[in-house]
């Protein structure tokens, strides 16, 4: 997977991993059951018309509180291509990896983007492209090793792949 397209669902600074899990639904560990419930708190429609391949923009911090890989792991399973976000919290962001979910920092696309607009990302030279507006962004692309690990649906998946 070396490009994402989609609609953007836009969402404020310090989204906690409660709101984009909340905990009262931490009793599976089904990845399905709990897409059911992404986003419910802050946005009650989302699950309801997110699409595979839709874009998730946030502001500064996102992915904060718990450490918990539940929250990366509902985003993508909702069918969430790639995260774009001003910042991450570092925990939210290795979880990310780990699970196989593509997040990118640039917060100069995350201003610029509006919810409902179609974008594009090449993850390979790590640009931006509100196809809407027609602007583009440079993020910083992951480097050769991460992008393997994403591809493959995340590290686990990556390590037993020869």
């Amino acid at each position: 997977m070396n490009n994402a397209n989609g609609s953007v669902f836009k969402y404020p600074d310090n989204v906690d991993t409660d709101v984009i899990i909340p905990a009262r639904h931490l009793n599976t560990q089904d990845a399905r059951e709990l897409a059911s419930h992404c986003m419910e708190d802050i946005d009650k429609d989302f699950i309801n018309n997110v699409k595979d391949g839709d874009i998730m923009v946030g502001g500064w911090n996102f992915g904060c509180g718990s450490s918990r890989e539940h929250a990366p792991l509902a985003i993508k399973t909702a069918g969430i291509s790639v995260v774009i976000a001003k910042s991450f919290a570092r925990i939210f962001y290795r979880n990310s990896i780990n699970i196989g979910l593509p997040i990118m920092e640039c917060p100069e696309a995350v201003d610029a983007i509006s919810a409902g607009d179609t974008v594009s990302v090449n993850f390979d030279t790590g640009i931006i492209t509100d196809e809407t507006t027609g602007k583009t962004f440079q993020a910083e692309p992951f480097p050769p090793f991460i992008q393997k690990i994403i591809a493959d649906g995340g590290l686990m998946k990556s390590l037993t792949k020869k």
